[in-house]
């Protein structure tokens, strides 16, 4: 009798993970966006990210979980008839939440809601003055998790009551893994550094 029970909530488990990624297949398409301009010797961008909240990681946001934002810039030197030249790159965290005042990034409201997020502006100075003929672009990376494979693990132990080691099988993992990745929002883009007169 123990083992059919076990069985039985483990399939439970598997049904609500199934049902979760499901969910989240119809949500509109995530995009990412940039301005660039370049000013004497420094570099700024403002990176967007748009269509980043599904259905579903609304829902799960406005239960109190939280979404981390990964944000990753990278600054190219173009060269024609050959592969454009790294300059620089950055690494952003922010971080998304649900409070009763409304969605908060980083801590600051976003009285226009989350339809398009305006990220951390970011800004480089170059080593010497561009020259004249010389252009940049900039390639932008966003990627928004609300729900990690290990929170689902401890979901599905806890739906299951079954102990750590048991809850590991691989079926249920790579099940896990899908979902959280269901649950994760991504997009590029590159945006031309536009010069400042």
């Amino acid at each position: 009798m123990g083992r059919h029970a076990t069985q039985s909530r483990r399939g439970a488990a598997l049904v609500v993970a199934a049902c979760l990624l499901a969910s989240g297949a119809r949500a509109e398409e995530a995009s990412a966006a940039c301005t660039a301009t370049l000013s004497g010797r420094r570099v700024t961008v403002r990176p967007e990210a748009r269509a980043f909240i599904s259905p579903e990681l609304d829902r799960l946001v406005r239960l109190g979980l939280a979404g981390k934002l990964e944000v990753e810039l990278t600054l190219w030197r173009r060269r024609a008839f050959w592969f454009d030249a790294h300059v620089d790159s950055a690494r952003l965290t922010q971080v998304l939440a649900f409070t009763s005042a409304g969605y908060l990034l980083d801590g600051r409201e976003l009285p226009g809601g989350v339809a398009t997020l305006e990220l951390e502006r970011m800004a480089w100075t170059l080593e010497a003055r561009p020259e004249a003929d010389e252009h940049f672009v900039i390639q932008v990376e966003v990627r928004l998790q609300v729900v990690t494979a290990a929170s689902l693990g401890r979901m599905a132990r806890w739906l299951t009551q079954s102990e750590p080691a048991s809850s590991g099988t691989p079926v249920l993992g790579s099940l896990l893994r899908s979902v959280a990745e269901d649950l994760a929002r991504k997009a590029s883009a590159r945006c031309d550094v536009k010069r400042q007169p």
